[in-house]
């Protein structure tokens, strides 16, 4: 097994989390640290805090993985005598990198947005406010008839071939006569050096997002039979990949906004929340957005959402909620919490197959700030 550095990680967090998801402005990416030291235990957390840091001290952690930067206002000085001094000397000192991924997490699909989605059971969601989009590429290769399900296969298992939300594994097939002349140095899988070879194939066509480019063209290389495989790869106008803030979705059925608030309450594992809005309503289209989401209320309406979920509600905010007559349930910022196992769980199975040796581990420190009394 191999001692991955802190680079080696941070490719597997940008696959799932690509950068370039980004809000403009978020301070994503290296915090503290050096990204060129080896890497043998990995901690996830919400928040950098003292505590935190204390934790990962304790714990001999190599990489902290957070989902809200630290530095995210700009430092024009370090004074160890602060709490922020004195995290980053801790840090340096006992040798340990952090690195956030924050909207770029949130806007990702299977990221924070979706597991909260996920965990109200909300079906057919869709983004509540557009935020990224890249044009579909198509990708047409030519193979032999017998080698096709290889070819098939290297395609829809790297994410080609979906359309829409409903639609995978979607191809196109053309049967045909390939003609190739191999030259005296080449290794031909069929045929033979400098004469003019014709052969069965059939033409396989997907279509996928911009971005999966050299995963998807690198995968039908390794699965083709020719030495010197030939496909096509070329860009769609009618058809764009997009991402989002938020989720918004329905609920298997309709129910009463208490029951449904209780409900939300076991789904996120908190006590309490704040509401703004007529008790009284009924719930089964559902709008989300994990942390601060005051400046998308407009957006959530706008999905015809008979509920909207956020945290840190605005007290003026509030009553811009009651004025477009949209409930709110605030169920904290903390409940974002949610990204630590997911994180754990996909980084930990992709380093497996990596064959990276590392010990994955959650932060155990609360870091909500507020109380109930």
């Amino acid at each position: 097994m191999k001692v991955a550095n802190g680079y080696e990680y941070i490719a597997i967090l940008e696959k799932i989390a690509p950068k370039k998801l980004a809000m403009e402005g978020d301070p994503i990416g290296l915090q503290v640290g050096d990204l060129s030291r080896k890497v043998r235990k990995v901690m996830f957390t919400l928040d950098v805090l003292e505590d935190v840091v204390d934790e990962a001290i304790e714990k001999k952690v190599d990489l902290v993985i957070a989902h809200h930067p630290f530095l995210y206002r700009p430092t024009h000085r370090i004074d160890t005598t602060t709490q922020q001094g004195k995290m980053i000397k801790k840090l340096i000192k006992h040798d340990i990198t952090v690195f956030a991924a924050h909207t770029n997490l949130d806007v990702a699909v299977g990221g924070v947005n979706d597991i909260l989605a996920d965990l109200l059971r909300l079906q057919d969601t869709t983004f509540i406010e557009e935020t990224y989009t890249e044009p579909y590429c198509k990708i047409a290769v030519y193979v032999p008839e017998n080698e096709l399900e290889a070819v098939r296969l290297a395609l829809v298992n790297n994410g080609a071939g979906k359309i829409g939300t409903d639609y995978t594994e979607c191809t196109f097939q053309a049967n045909g006569i390939g003609s190739f002349k191999p030259g005296k140095n080449a290794h031909p899988t069929i045929g033979e050096n400098e004469k003019l070879t014709t052969t069965p194939e059939v033409k396989i066509e997907a279509v996928f997002p911009k971005h999966l480019t050299e995963t998807i063209t690198k995968a039908v290389k390794i699965a083709h039979p020719y030495e010197e495989p030939a496909m096509d790869v070329y860009t769609l106008e009618n058809l764009e990949y997009k991402e989002g803030l938020g989720r918004v979705g329905t609920l298997p059925k309709k129910m009463g906004m208490v029951t449904f608030i209780d409900k939300l309450k076991t789904a996120f594992a908190i006590e309490n929340v704040r509401f703004v809005g007529d008790l009284k309503t009924t719930v089964q289209k559902v709008a989300i957005l994990g942390g601060d989401g005051n400046k998308f209320i407009h957006q959530a309406k706008a999905t015809g959402a008979d509920v909207f979920i956020t945290g840190d509600v605005y007290y003026h905010t509030a009553h811009d909620l009651l004025a477009i007559n949209l409930p709110t349930i605030d169920p904290g910022h903390n409940i974002e919490k949610v990204m630590k196992g997911y994180l754990k769980t996909k980084i930990e199975e992709q380093a497996k197959n990596l064959d990276y040796e590392a010990e994955f581990i959650v932060s155990e420190i609360n870091t909500d700030p507020f109380q109930f009394c």
